[in-house]
């Protein structure tokens, strides 16, 4: 088994969770590309290794409970151990709209992968984490889950009208204070990045930033040193409100 930190990344076949990817990759990490297609996660580890970044293909999908335990059983089973979590993998349902007219299979599928996925996943992968002591998890979140920005009724944010969305990662930050504080005496720390309106699929193409923008603050909170904070939301620019 290697001595290499390693982190997996769930989502990271594409946009936000393919640059964490790289940039971990970057700064020494084995990274483990965590997808729900395999065959998709395999072309992005190939691009990686490439770039002379060790890396390797792993499916998960975290709405799917025995997937989660396959991917912590082969991660168990061939490394023993993981360094870092980022629970990227997350979703804008098709149909999310206004609380007055949102269906509810958009809350629904909003809530099974955003906060279900991310909640079971995090539960599969805690052995491995906790085999390293002081380990880091990011929860990918979003300034659209500020109660304060959002109920601003001055601030652009108030008009986003995504309630599903909205919602579920205000349900990531609140589990992210909670397995902080669970976590606190264990070495382990437990943050939520906004990565900002960003360049892919979720954000759209014309969006003002770039995917790579849009990891390196996961990449920081993926890094902190031992003294770094716990049970806080991150933008590039600092703390957030919650």
């Amino acid at each position: 088994m290697t001595t290499q930190m390693i982190a997996l990344v769930t989502g990271a076949s594409k946009g936000i969770g393919r640059e964490i990817a790289r940039q971990l990759g970057g700064l020494g990490y084995l990274v483990l590309v965590g997808a729900r297609d395999l065959g998709r996660g395999e072309v992005v580890a190939k691009e990686l290794v490439a770039e002379g970044i060790e890396a390797a293909a792993v499916r998960i999908d975290v709405t799917d409970p025995d997937s989660v335990a396959a991917a912590a059983g082969r991660i168990g089973t061939e490394y023993g151990r993981l360094d870092v979590l980022v629970n990227n993998a997350a979703i804008i349902a098709d149909g999310d709209a206004a609380v007055s007219v949102v269906p509810a299979e958009a809350l629904r599928r909003s809530f099974e992968v955003n906060v279900i996925g991310l909640v079971a996943t995090t539960a599969a992968m805690l052995p491995l984490l906790r085999a390293v002591g002081p380990a880091r998890i990011v929860n990918l979140s979003s300034e659209l889950a500020s109660m304060e920005r959002v109920g601003d009724p001055t601030s652009g944010l108030s008009t986003i009208l995504t309630t599903g969305y909205n919602a579920s990662k205000a349900a990531v930050n609140m589990i992210t204070v909670m397995l902080a504080n669970e976590l606190r005496g264990e070495g382990i720390l437990v943050n939520a990045a906004d990565p900002g309106n960003c360049a892919t699929d979720m954000g759209g193409w014309d969006a003002p930033r770039t995917a790579a923008e849009g990891a390196a603050v996961a990449v920081r909170l993926a890094t902190l040193a031992a003294n770094g904070p716990t049970g806080e939301l991150h933008a590039e620019s600092g703390r957030l409100p919650w």
